[in-house]
């Protein structure tokens, strides 16, 4: 494995955590001491402070990579009825703009901020209008949490301001583990929207499925259990010029295993974006993909996280692959 310290790219997919997260639980607090120094942070400080300890990890360790210049940062908005009144806000994964954009003025060099508005609000596009003159670089898009279809057409006014204002947006596509789930909002028709009222719309995760009620399947390498969602996507990213995806948790055992199959499709390499999903907990050691094992070893002890992140992709998507460079085409604005 060869390091590559001239690389620099930037993560397309970062979660902040919210001010309210609380790690209470049992199985929460083994958890973090378990994964908490892998993922760069100190699991004593990330228990006492939660947001506080990530943030200011999320700092450093971005700050000290040799490989990543910079990441997108966002939060999720919370669940609202029809009239917008609030019905669920995830105590982990909502973040509001106003702790992103926090993030963003303590590392400006590092950090992208990208809003999330969820559109059943009653003051959804004014919420986009105001995000974007202050600064906010794109929109993360959360409808299966949200219960949202963006086919229906009351949205399509949403989309059109967003494409107006020319922002990005991501969307989850595929299975979904971290917060509740209505699995009709995962489906790759949630790209519709979004796609046909002109906006450069991201597929999050490349739309790979999973069941864990189906364990053989979830971690089988044949790629006729990744999922429709996979396969339809890749067709897709040939046919649309403003839609591309990103590998967001590739290195989660559930997806890893598409990563041979992934590098393969060099056709579509174009339209693919590097992201990690931080803090999803990954594992660069025992996972589904092929690297043989002493290398997945010496990957295991690269300190910084990101890094050891993209050590390990790079091992199917080479310095010279668009993947790395491919943000600059969503983002032509940052440098």
């Amino acid at each position: 494995m060869n390091q590559t310290p001239s690389l620099r790219t930037v993560d397309i997919h970062m979660h902040l955590l919210s001010k309210e997260a609380k790690f209470t639980r049992f199985y929460d607090r083994l958890a973090i001491r378990f994964f908490a120094r892998k993922l760069g942070a100190d699991p004593a400080a990330l228990l006492a402070r939660p947001h506080e300890a990530y943030r200011d990890t999320v700092i450093r360790r971005v700050g000290e990579s040799k490989h990543m210049a910079k990441t997108v940062i966002f939060g999720v908005d919370a669940k609202v009825d029809e009239n917008g009144r609030e019905l669920h806000r995830d105590p982990t994964v909502c973040a509001t703009n106003e702790e992103v954009w926090d993030l963003h003025t303590r590392a400006p060099d590092l950090i992208v901020p990208f809003m999330s508005v969820n559109p059943l609000r009653p003051d959804a596009i004014e919420r986009l209008e105001r995000y974007a003159e202050t600064g906010f670089k794109g929109m993360k898009f959360l409808q299966n949490y949200w219960n949202v279809d963006t086919r229906e057409k009351r949205f399509r006014p949403f989309f059109e301001k967003l494409a107006e204002l020319k922002l990005p947006i991501i969307v989850h596509i595929g299975s979904e583990s971290s917060v509740h789930s209505h699995r009709a909002c995962e489906r790759l028709e949630m790209l519709e929207g979004p796609l046909e009222a002109g906006v450069t719309t991201i597929a999050a995760h490349m739309g790979l499925e999973y069941s864990p009620l189906r364990l053989l399947k979830a971690f089988s390498k044949n790629p006729k259990h990744f999922g429709d969602n996979y396969h339809r996507l890749l067709k897709m990213l040939e046919t649309h010029d403003n839609l591309y995806a990103d590998i967001s948790a590739v290195l989660t055992p559930v997806r890893a295993k598409a990563l041979p199959h992934l590098a393969r499709q060099e056709r579509i390499h174009e339209k693919l974006l590097f992201g990690t999903d931080f803090p999803v907990p990954f594992t660069t050691l025992w996972n589904t993909h092929d690297l043989p094992l002493a290398m997945c070893r010496r990957l295991s002890k690269i300190e910084n996280p990101f890094d050891r992140y993209i050590e390990t992709v790079l091992a199917y998507f080479p310095p010279e692959s668009p993947l790395w460079s491919n943000w600059k085409k969503v983002l032509p604005d940052i440098q």
